[in-house]
């Protein structure tokens, strides 16, 4: 671990960091336009169904939280380059983005690749259909030179969207998303972005790191920083956890601790680190307790807190390789302003992934935005250890 750390300080220089801009969430925005209670309505649910999760658990994630999705990078794609924002995405493994042919609504809204306009394009033409929580995103894949902030990836497979569900990503900040989860999740078998960095030697270190800022006002919202880790982001030392399933990036629970008691995930259980989920989501009955203990109570298809509260609610604590991750109750609410006045909602969403997959808990960005993450594709591990804020 001391030659790992002395490397990575040794290529400092050397290392890709892809700033993230941190962004209003499609839910402020919603909520300000007054349309948020309307879309509950219209789905019924706030949330992925299990019938929703079951369509999708062998191949990938349901985008459970993109209303909440804040942190988002740039990336380019063809010769000349055509420039997109994505979500890096440790949750999935595909990198998609609207096609120029895609006449959804929400494509005519974004950034659309033209492959007529890039010399280094290839068509592969095999069709391409992620189930979401909200629909089905349907496309065709292609292959070209794919950007990373200096990182020239050749003939990397992508997803061409050529029809997105409904309004569930009109609003969306960001074009599309790259996905850094293992191979054995994407899908028609395409090799990942980080897969093909690492074959093709861009990259010193097979890993990458994850940095979140909890600072809303901070002018940087975070960074991924492909090919090593950035001391500087954390505090202590890292703790290495061995990845469990390499699908997600899937660790194990030792117990999750409510106000120092272990009151769920008492004989252990598995969660995955996923850049991909805003908030932190366990299954759906153990959730709804946990908003009830904490004080929340349901507004509009989302869990509400008293403000006021937030010095009094208990502290969530995560045990995980050992050791104990706890986050406060400032950390697992989300504090906005709606008409002048403070409105909390708490962090927490429940969505039942069954089995094999399920049920997992999601460490979403809620706890990510409070723990520096680093995931070892060499050691097959993800390293925790408190960001500075």
């Amino acid at each position: 671990l001391l030659l790992l750390a002395a490397l990575c300080l040794a290529l400092a220089s050397a290392l890709k960091r892809v700033p993230l801009s941190r962004r209003r969430s499609l839910r402020k925005l919603l909520r300000e336009r007054g349309q948020l209670s309307h879309l509950w309505r219209a789905r019924d649910a706030p949330a992925a169904s299990s019938e929703d999760c079951a369509a999708f658990s062998e191949t990938n994630e349901p985008l459970i939280n993109y209303l909440d999705m804040e942190y988002f990078g740039q990336i380019s794609i063809g010769t000349p380059p055509q420039n997109f924002t994505v979500v890096f995405d440790t949750g999935s493994s595909n990198l998609w983005v609207p096609s120029v042919y895609c006449v959804s609504k929400a494509c005519t809204e974004h950034t659309r690749f033209q492959p007529t306009q890039s010399s280094t394009y290839q068509v592969i033409g095999t069709p391409f259909s992620i189930q979401y929580g909200t629909g089905s995103l349907t496309g065709i894949i292609g292959s070209d030179q794919v950007a990373v902030e200096g990182l020239a990836v050749s003939n990397q497979q992508f997803a061409e969207s050529i029809s997105e569900p409904g309004k569930a990503f009109l609003d969306a900040e960001f074009d599309g998303i790259l996905g850094l989860a293992y191979p054995s999740l994407a899908v028609d078998g395409v090799t990942p972005v980080f897969d093909n960095m690492m074959a093709q030697n861009l990259v010193e270190l097979p890993l990458f790191s994850v940095y979140m800022s909890s600072n809303p006002d901070s002018p940087q919202g975070g960074e991924v920083l492909f090919g090593g880790y950035d001391t500087s982001r954390f505090t202590g030392t890292l703790n290495w956890v061995p990845v469990t399933q390499q699908g997600y990036w899937q660790i194990q629970l030792d117990n999750i601790q409510l106000g120092g008691t272990a009151t769920f995930c008492a004989n252990g259980c598995q969660a995955i680190v996923d850049t991909g989920t805003s908030l932190i989501v366990g299954p759906t009955k153990e959730i709804k307790k946990l908003q009830n203990l904490i004080g929340a109570v349901s507004v509009d298809g989302e869990y509400a807190v008293e403000c006021s509260n937030l010095s009094v609610m208990p502290d969530l604590t995560f045990t995980i390789n050992g050791l104990p991750y706890t986050l406060s109750a400032q950390a697992y609410t989300l504090v906005e302003d709606a008409d002048g006045m403070a409105f909390c909602t708490s962090g927490f969403q429940g969505s039942d992934i069954p089995p094999p997959t399920g049920p997992l808990w999601i460490l979403g960005d809620v706890f990510i935005r409070q723990f520096y993450s680093v995931f070892d594709r060499g050691n097959d591990m993800v390293g925790l250890a408190p960001a500075v804020p």
